[in-house]
């Protein structure tokens, strides 16, 4: 795929911390560049597409990247652990990585740092971290993939797994609170006190299937379940049988010719809903994925493989010398300021955009898996 190596490279080379061209919500916005979960999507891709290349300038850019934002004494600058807000925390994922790789101990203090944050992350009822502290008792699938891998990392590898457990009963809240039983689906997002605009006042439910926010649930789970150990098998067993209904309840959704998936998950057949790049990516990533680690069997690679070549066949594309991904939705909640009501029409008002991480950093993790298994 010599194509998507160009296209990494193009946007590598037009990219700095102070202003990544994949960070379209900041560019829009005419904002700085901030510690944000945009680029940690990104650098983490990155940082994997070093550990399956070696090629030294992936490590060199990612480190460069996070680098900047890091100060020695392990504050990260323009984060605010007392902001508590998750999406803050899935940038924290590269430290890890770049700890080992680097042996920078600013890294290794800024993990703390961000751990910080969830150490007084306000809680649902359910004992469930809430997506933002601007958004009160609120669960959102989007935040289970924002800290749930970060979490149960630092436990296994800085806390003794202490708290694992706590991770593993958030996702079992999610499974038991968010999923319609007749489809598997997911809801977006959850309201814990029932007060919200948007949700049911009965299940405090939302009333769509985002096509995203089902993917960062499938990541969150695969990347949690990669870390977790022996000591830890039946919790891991459990959430291995809750990922493979989820991806059981999306397959019978995956559009015949192209693979993807659309951005209203189980409305495919209303305009103008679009087969959406994003989480097809992610579905991509996280089935192919799944696969190579032995959480699915070797029959489901097939899906992830139609999935990644149906999206570069129909949204990558090459205009005057320069590649471009198009069909990313670039952003989507349920908000108290916006009036974000999540109706199907809301999730077709969103702008679709290109070249935006959210839907490029997954396409390469995609990529990746592709990698892995043509290395057999």
């Amino acid at each position: 795929m010599d194509i998507l190596d160009r296209y990494i490279d193009q946007l590598l080379e037009k990219s700095t911390p102070q202003a990544p061209v994949w960070n379209l919500e900041k560019i829009r916005a005419g904002k700085k560049s901030t510690w944000n979960y945009i680029d940690g999507c990104m650098i983490k891709a990155i940082i994997e597409l070093y550990h399956i290349t070696k090629n030294e300038k992936y490590l060199q850019f990612a480190d460069d990247f996070i680098d900047y934002f890091v100060n020695e004494d392990g504050s990260i600058q323009s984060y605010d652990p007392k902001e508590y807000n998750l999406d803050n925390v899935n940038a924290g994922k590269t430290l890890f990585s770049l700890y080992e790789l680097t042996g920078k101990e600013k890294y290794r203090r800024a993990i703390d740092t961000v751990y910080s944050q969830l150490q007084g992350q306000p809680r649902t009822s359910t004992g469930n971290f809430w997506h933002k502290m601007i958004y009160p008792n609120q669960i959102w699938l989007d935040g289970l993939y924002m800290a749930q891998p970060f979490y149960m990392q630092y436990e296994l590898t800085y806390n003794e797994g202490k708290n694992c457990a706590d991770s593993f009963n958030q996702f079992i809240n999610v499974y038991n609170l968010m999923r319609d039983t007749r489809n598997g689906l997911y809801y977006h997002a959850y309201d814990d006190s029932r007060q919200m605009f948007w949700c049911d006042k009965v299940t405090g439910l939302s009333s769509n299937f985002w096509l995203r926010a089902l993917g960062w649930y499938a990541m969150a789970l695969i990347d949690t379940m990669e870390i977790m150990p022996e000591s830890l098998s039946q919790e891991k067993t459990r959430l291995n049988e809750i990922y493979k209904e989820l991806i059981d309840s999306m397959l019978p959704y995956q559009d015949e010719e192209t693979g993807m998936w659309y951005q209203v998950v189980n409305r495919g057949g209303i305009k103008p809903n679009y087969l959406e790049t994003s989480g097809s990516a992610i579905f991509a990533y996280a089935i192919m994925k799944s696969v190579r680690l032995g959480f699915l069997d070797e029959s489901y690679f097939q899906y992830g493989e139609k999935a990644f070549n149906g999206i570069c066949k129909t949204y990558l594309s090459e205009e005057e010398g320069e590649l471009q991904l198009g069909g990313i939705c670039l952003v989507a909640g349920l908000g108290n300021k916006e009036m974000r009501e999540g109706t199907f029409d809301y999730y077709m008002r969103e702008p679709i955009v290109k070249n935006e991480a959210k839907g490029v950093a997954p396409l390469i993790l995609a990529y990746i898996e592709i990698m892995f298994h043509e290395g057999k």
